[in-house]
């Protein structure tokens, strides 16, 4: 059969249509056969559909050779600690992050936590979850559930998994991995350096709120004085509150109105896997991830002089000029948390950031985390004595930006072509790391193809002149939208 829910860095589909049990059981089984992996450790978030999807998927691992360790309700980022804390051979988190309701997924790492992507034998799993005959997938759903319910049941609300479904096999085991992981968090930090600070945090119903209560129970320990506002704290895959996506602006009203209304000293919200988290400053008003970067490069750079910092090739004038100035060696990447990954591990980076909020770090497998960014803005709060505005405000006048602007054409790629006609001449530099850069004298712009859909995404910034980046923007999206 062939299988439509493989992209170029993970898993995701919508269900029935393109995911369900037998694709989640014919991943499973490729999955353990094409690493021959011997131990696998799965997780899923919170969505209604993750439960039966995880489970189908430990029946094809189990009898594709791997002993399954089920961490039960997870953050993508507990399943990357896991992988590498345990020293198993793989790890699977089924997640959809935050697409729709009527979506799930899946993230896939080898041993290490070293990402599994369309480059590094991604495509050759989905091959061989294809090549299997329907017959040998009905026979092993058939034995690891002889009640299994349909994900159907799931998608309208009526289902329900009973989590020994696989134990009779003697390889399916459920544990847990939340207390070394919340301890490997605070290895960042210098606990007692944290002022009492009052902090609004959002975890939209997701896999956030677990991990977050366990680093509260860790800092209370250390009688430590810092407050959490909980905002739609429980996990819920009904999503009552919507789909977590912070990085829409329509999503962040819950968290921006928390901390005005609670004076707190900062806002924290998160994506449904939480794999990204989106700051927000004293006032309420968010803060673009790409000065998040700069922020977090700074704080490196100052426990170890001289790192390798990598970025990405969006927006990186403000990050680039931070690590020049804190005698570090910036480095540009292309775009995805694939190509950071493998490069952080080529230049032994401290560090790698992305302006989607995407944050990575050498002491975590060159993986990224939605916990330890916050945790490293609330040193940052407390040591400097300056509210999170101030630590910010001065880097964005330096250098604004546009923010990500997507537009949906017909051909992206005629396009770019018009674009690069248009203003190659008079660039000062064409950078193609990722998409088309070209920079001129006080402003510069990058325009790149999605990945996934017929979208390209344009990203401006100047030097200190907000009117220039915001007519260039202006300007660009006029020619780039034109029929």
């Amino acid at each position: 059969m062939k299988i439509s829910c493989f992209k170029a860095y993970d898993i995701r589909g919508k269900l029935i249509e393109q995911l369900d049990e037998n694709v989640a059981y014919r991943i499973g089984r490729a999955f353990a056969e094409q690493l021959s992996a011997k131990s696998v450790v799965v997780g899923g978030d919170v969505r209604l559909t993750s439960a039966p999807l995880k489970l189908a998927l430990s029946a094809g691992l189990i009898d594709g050779g791997a002993n399954v360790i089920d961490l039960g309700m997870t953050g993508t980022e507990e399943i990357y600690f896991a992988t590498k804390h345990l020293g198993v051979d793989g790890g699977i988190e089924v997640t959809a992050s935050h697409n729709p309701i009527d979506y799930n997924g899946m993230k896939l790492v080898k041993a290490g936590s070293v990402p599994i992507s369309g480059d590094t034998g991604l495509f050759a799993i989905q091959a061989l979850a294809e090549s299997y005959s329907q017959e040998s997938v009905d026979a092993g759903l058939a034995k690891f559930s002889t009640e299994r319910v349909s994900t159907q049941d799931f998608v309208d609300g009526h289902g329900s998994v009973q989590v020994d479904q696989l134990t009779h096999s003697g390889r399916y085991t459920q544990s847990s991995t939340l207390d070394a992981y919340t301890e490997h968090l605070l290895t960042y930090i210098t606990p007692s350096e944290l002022r009492p600070l009052k902090l609004v945090v959002n975890a939209g119903n997701g896999a956030a709120g677990k991990a977050l209560d366990a680093v509260e129970a860790a800092l209370k320990s250390l009688h430590l004085p810092i407050e959490f506002i909980k905002v739609h704290h429980q996990p819920d895959g009904t999503f009552p509150n919507g789909i977590p996506n912070p990085l829409l602006p329509e999503s962040r009203a819950d968290t921006a109105n928390a901390v005005i209304a609670h004076q707190a000293d900062m806002g924290i919200a998160w994506d449904g896997d939480f794999d990204r988290c989106f700051l927000f400053d004293e006032k309420g008003q968010f803060i673009e991830g790409y000065y998040i970067v700069g922020l977090l490069a700074k704080a490196f750079l100052e426990k170890e002089q001289g790192a390798n910092i990598i970025f990405d090739p969006r927006v990186y004038w403000n990050t680039q000029d931070i690590i020049s100035e804190a005698g570090g060696v910036p480095i540009k990447s292309k775009t995805g948390h694939a190509f950071i990954k493998e490069r952080m591990r080529a230049e032994n980076a401290v560090y790698g950031g992305e302006m989607s909020a995407h944050h990575y770090f050498r002491d975590f497998a060159y993986c990224d985390s939605g916990m330890i960014p916050w945790l490293l803005v609330a040193e940052l709060v407390s040591l400097s004595g300056k509210p999170l505005s101030t630590l910010v405000e001065e880097r964005i006048a330096a250098y604004p930006s546009s923010g990500e602007i997507n537009s949906t054409l017909a051909d992206p790629d005629d396009a770019i072509a018009r674009v690069l006609s248009a203003y190659q001449d008079s660039a000062v530099l064409l950078d193609e790391t990722d998409g088309i850069g070209l920079e001129f004298e006080n402003w510069r712009f990058n325009l790149r193809k999605s990945n996934t859909e017929p979208v390209i995404r344009l990203n401006v910034e100047s030097k200190g002149d907000v009117a220039l980046m915001e007519s260039k923007t202006r300007e660009l999206l006029e020619m780039i939208r034109q029929h």
